[in-house]
């Protein structure tokens, strides 16, 4: 099939979000099958998803990368984006989540809201980004539509609105009712490829329907002062009046349309991507991209427009075994010919976008021009990087860029040979290029190469990585907490270098200020120098040595956070100044500082939930307290108990066998890292003494 050219209003960008598990890719399958894009159904199951087409990927049965598929449905053209759902892999949600327009939220009907869920909720809400809720899995034992969506209204703090109710659950579910249309969808036994039986609603259902019916045209007519008229007016409200106004709030993020079925056979599918086409934007309906002018910093808008000058975000990069390297691109403004030159704003350079090309996840078909509201793969941008803007160079402008969590686990690898070390090298730089969130270091005192990143399963996944794309082979060190370091007391210190010998000799003198900064702050430095008691030209050097001087701390060499550093004073020699001695002068005058400002470690926290029938409760409560976890609360859904409790990471390693061991393998955890949080002082020293 070629590429079709759509006008920008039906274009939609949208991606699959939720917990691990959800379903979300199955869902996905189905989507691009239907959509005529995919001739065989793809099944995780099997192991032949065509989303998750990394071998990892598909062994392991979950999604890793976000990967990009163009297909089309009625008159509209989707690119959707499939985001992973596991929280080591919050990267990808987040890159996806900062160029998409859309998202449709998959919930599992059994399990309801879970910790991801919130997270990538949150993330959504962050980006603003309008979404429709899709309740999955309706023919699990143990589904319950309305106690999902009462979790998405008491979890989530949405205001979600059925805009479809199931007709019977677990076994017996037979299809949706439309309550927009104000029909029946029945679903053969088998699955419902070929879409359901449109007949009225069974009256045996008409109590549950007409109750929805009620709550849907409320809550509607509430965000619509002339349909409110109406509605009051007992006048019948038709489906297109009803349509427009939800699409209006849903975009506005004052509702949530909510649908459900079971994606596994295609049931409540065909509705799931008319409300794609009927409630998500398209590019012009959600407000222009901001950004700022990159040489004077002032405010810039662009508008989703082909007249607009171009502007573009890179969002993700992929080393690919055939091509090379491609970067992955959103259009928000104006159009660029493939083979013309660029401007990467970020980096202050041109560059040639090469082919340009639709993806249909490791498919592609190119494509001769880009135009707003595209996303695209390109191949030749050898320069650009995540989060980088491309712009036309008459006319520059840089795009928010996209903020990424730090790592909080490291591990030490070596190659297993000689031969190995060039390999490992590129590999790892390949690597860190395609994933923000995993980060490499050389420590040259143990000659170890240190990686980082979110979690034990992402490190696990890089060295997989490493062996089956790069061919390298490598010895892996135990898993270690990335600790952090910051103060508990204010103080003051002068940091003082002076150096004379015959000719230039080396003066800088420095009197800083440091104090505790709130938790999770980061880092701030002020100037608080008047009368040029040090010439302005020095401080931005004296900045330059205080932000050094702070990625190693003086309890055991972490990075220091949570602090705030004030220039209060100094001094300066005509001659024998420069910036050199005052960068050096604010890293002695900082690590003064920080001794005397009673420095404590920092530890991640990781929130963990863990899901348990309810026999095993007690023991698993007596593992976590020995963990140093603090409970949050404890939930009853039947027999089933959710515990969500805070952890710190350092105590979770090997959690997984510890807890299918005291369960008889029937309880199952999900973690991500929360927050950073003092160390007790006795672990605080060991930790010191094993640097």
């Amino acid at each position: 099939m070629g590429i079709m050219t759509y006008a920008i209003q039906q274009v939609r960008n949208m991606g699959f979000i939720a917990h691990i598990d959800a379903g979300k890719t199955t869902v996905t399958e189905r989507v691009l099958f239907l959509a005529g894009r995919t001739y065989k159904l793809g099944s995780v199951d099997e192991g032949t998803a065509v989303m998750d087409w990394m071998e990892q990927e598909r062994e392991r049965g979950i999604t890793i990368t976000a990967a990009a598929a163009t297909c089309y449905w009625k008159d509209c053209r989707i690119n959707i984006i499939d985001t992973p759902g596991h929280v080591d892999f919050t990267a990808e949600v987040e890159r996806s989540l900062r160029v998409l327009d859309g998202g449709v939220v998959v919930f599992d009907a059994v399990a309801g809201v879970q910790p991801q869920s919130e997270t990538v909720w949150r993330q959504a809400d962050r980006y603003r980004v309008p979404r429709v809720c899709f309740i999955n899995k309706m023919d699990r034992p143990g589904a319950n539509f309305a106690r999902t969506v009462e979790m998405i209204r008491r979890r989530l703090g949405a205001n979600p609105v059925p805009v479809q109710i199931p007709m019977g659950h677990n076994s017996s579910f037979l299809g949706v009712m439309d309550l927009v249309e104000q029909k029946a969808i029945f679903y053969p036994e088998e699955g419902g490829l070929q879409g359901g039986t449109v007949a009225p609603v069974p009256k045996e259902e008409q109590e549950d329907y007409q109750r929805y019916r009620t709550f849907l045209l409320e809550k509607v007519a509430e965000t619509d002062d002339r349909l409110l008229v109406k509605y009051l007016e007992g006048e019948e409200l038709s489906v297109d009046e009803l349509r427009a106004a939800l699409r209006r709030a849903t975009i506005r993020n004052l509702l949530v349309p909510v649908l459900c079925g079971s994606a596994l056979r295609t049931k409540g599918v065909h509705p799931l991507l008319d409300a794609v086409t009927y409630y998500l934007p398209s590019p012009v309906d959600i407000p222009p991209v901001e950004g700022i002018h990159p040489k004077t910093g002032e405010k810039m808008v662009r508008h989703a427009a082909e007249e607009e000058p171009f502007s573009a975000l890179a969002f993700k990069v992929m080393t690919d075994p055939y091509t090379g390297r491609l970067v992955y691109l959103r259009v928000y403004s104006g159009k660029a010919r493939s083979g013309t030159s660029v401007y990467n704003a970020t980096k202050d350079q041109r560059e040639r976008l090469g082919r340009t090309m639709t993806m249909m996840a490791n498919r592609r078909e190119d494509v001769e021009e880009v135009r707003a509201g595209d996303i695209v793969a390109a191949i030749g941008l050898k320069n650009t990087f995540t989060g980088d803007t491309l712009c036309d160079e008459k006319s520059e402008v840089l795009l928010e860029s996209i903020r990424f969590p730090e790592p909080v686990i490291s591990i030490a690898i070596e190659p297993r040979s000689r031969t190995d070390e060039e390999r490992v090298t590129d590999a790892l730089n390949k690597l860190s290029e395609e994933d923000p969130t995993f980060r490499v270091q050389y420590n040259t005192e143990t000659g170890q190469t240190l990686v980082s990143g979110m979690g034990e399963l992402h490190l696990e996944v890089i060295v997989e990585r490493m062996r089956r794309d790069f061919n390298v082979q490598v010895n892996v060190g135990k898993p270690e907490v990335s600790y952090r370091e910051t103060i508990t007391a204010e103080a003051r210190a002068e940091g003082r270098l002076v150096r004379q010998t015959g000719g230039h000799g080396q003066y800088g003198d420095v009197w800083l200020e440091v104090e505790p900064g709130p938790r999770g702050s980061g880092f701030a430095f002020e100037s608080r120098i008047a009368g040029g008691v040090i010439p302005k030209e020095y401080i931005s050097a004296v900045e330059k040595g205080v932000r050094e001087a702070a990625q190693t701390g003086v309890v055991a060499g972490y990075p220091v956070v949570d602090l705030k550093v004030a220039l209060v004073d100094g001094s300066y020699h005509e001659v024998d100044s420069s910036e050199m001695a005052f960068r050096m002068a604010a890293s002695l005058g900082l690590r003064a500082a920080l001794q005397r400002g009673q420095p404590v470690l920092l530890e991640p926290m990781m929130a963990m939930e863990v899901v348990a029938p309810g026999e095993f409760l007690g023991d698993i409560l007596g593992d976590l307290g020995s963990r140093r976890a603090h409970i949050r609360h404890i939930e009853g859904h039947g027999d089933t108990q959710v515990v969500s409790c805070f952890v710190p990471l350092a105590e979770t390693f090997g959690y997984a066998t510890q807890l299918r061991s005291l369960s008889q393998g029937r309880a199952s955890h999900s973690m991500e890292f929360h927050h950073y949080e003092e160390l007790p002082q006795a672990l605080g020293q060991e930790v010191a003494r094993r640097r």
